[in-house]
């Protein structure tokens, strides 16, 4: 019973393999292209949304991870980077982790595919929690008024404004700096449009706010 059972099997071996493999070519040619599927990876973008309003990012995660999607051939395809979205959710973030997974899920693909991998599998990231405080504004001046005449005040409008940032960024010495302004000449009081600079790059106004009035008002020596 055996040998009938190998015969079948092995004799004409190679014709009957070569059969199989045109098979198989075959089956593979003629299927349709919907129901094969591959993988490719993406490069995209990482997004950090609902931090609560409490808090600050102070080192941010990379800008862009790579994702492994599955889907049909034809539809892989037509699929960009655009198709893909990966987004970090830091609604319960704390200001004690800094490790944050990241897996298949966070990835949002068009219906039929489906995210299998992303690589790094965890960011890191710092959160500190958010100061606003009202901070004075420093004219800056250049130059000097024509002989004869001397400042006699500077009047700023507003002189204060309210700034919002990480509370490690902000000092009790900072100050606003307007942008210059060149008095050199100047012979009769003047108001000047400057621009607002704040002291470092984390912080930000609090309203649309960021430039001020500065008027300059001389005596004669």
């Amino acid at each position: 019973m055996k040998r009938p059972i190998r015969e079948f099997f092995f004799r004409n071996g190679l014709l009957k393999l070569l059969a199989f493999l045109m098979a198989l070519l075959l089956w593979i040619t003629l299927m349709p292209e919907e129901k094969i599927y591959s993988e490719k990876s993406f490069q995209v973008p990482l997004e950090a949304r609902n931090l609560p309003a409490a808090f600050e990012i102070t080192e941010r995660p990379p800008a862009t991870i790579d994702v492994t999607v599955r889907a049909p051939n034809r539809l892989l395809g037509e699929m960009t980077t655009a198709d893909v979205q990966a987004v970090l959710n830091l609604s319960r973030a704390s200001v004690n982790q800094e490790d944050y997974p990241l897996n298949p899920d966070i990835v949002t693909v068009p219906a039929g595919a489906k995210a299998v991998r992303v690589f790094p599998n965890k960011v890191r990231l710092k959160i500190e929690r958010s100061s606003e405080v009202m901070m004075e504004i420093l004219p800056v001046l250049l130059g000097k008024p024509k002989d004869g005449f001397k400042v006699d005040q500077i009047e700023m409008i507003p002189s204060k404004v309210f700034v919002r940032g990480p509370e490690s960024k902000i000092k009790p010495q900072d100050r606003i700096r307007t942008s210059p302004i060149d008095i050199a000449g100047l012979d009769a009081p003047r108001t000047y449009e400057v621009d607002l600079i704040l002291p470092r790059p984390e912080l930000r106004f609090t309203t649309a706010l960021t430039r001020a009035s500065v008027k300059v008002t001389l005596i004669a020596k």
